[in-house]
């Protein structure tokens, strides 16, 4: 999710959980809502991608501009293949104007299991 390549790290030698990618970016302002709508048009796309776990869109309470995506495929192969669909890159393409800055991107390794125990979430 950047305007260079993105080099992903290699899984380490032990590792058998999934490939988790944090993406991060900070709308300008008044552009706060193109923001969220854009990246809100990848949910049900990138959900239906083969190898994606989660896919989550945040927004950060302290700085209402800054946005946070949450991504988790079952291997590296698959965030690599979600990384160059179309749609993907059409977001890349589309949102470079409304964030400040390029956009940020973290890769984690996963410490627990899955599946996580479930909380239930009030309406």
């Amino acid at each position: 999710m950047t305007e260079h390549p993105v080099v992903l790290p290699e899984p380490d030698a032990d590792e058998t959980g999934p490939y988790a990618h944090l993406g991060f970016c900070r709308a300008k302002p008044g552009h706060e809502s193109d923001v969220e709508e854009l990246i809100l048009g990848l949910v049900a796309p990138l959900r239906a991608e083969p190898g994606a776990i989660e896919f989550h869109v945040h927004r950060d309470r302290a700085d209402r501009r800054t946005f946070v995506i949450y991504e988790m495929f079952r291997s590296r192969d698959e965030l690599v293949a979600h990384l160059a669909q179309s749609h993907t890159q059409e977001f890349v393409r589309r949102i470079g104007p409304h964030v400040e800055g390029p956009l940020r991107q973290q890769f984690l390794r996963m410490c627990s299991t899955l599946p996580a125990a479930s909380v239930p979430v009030e309406a």
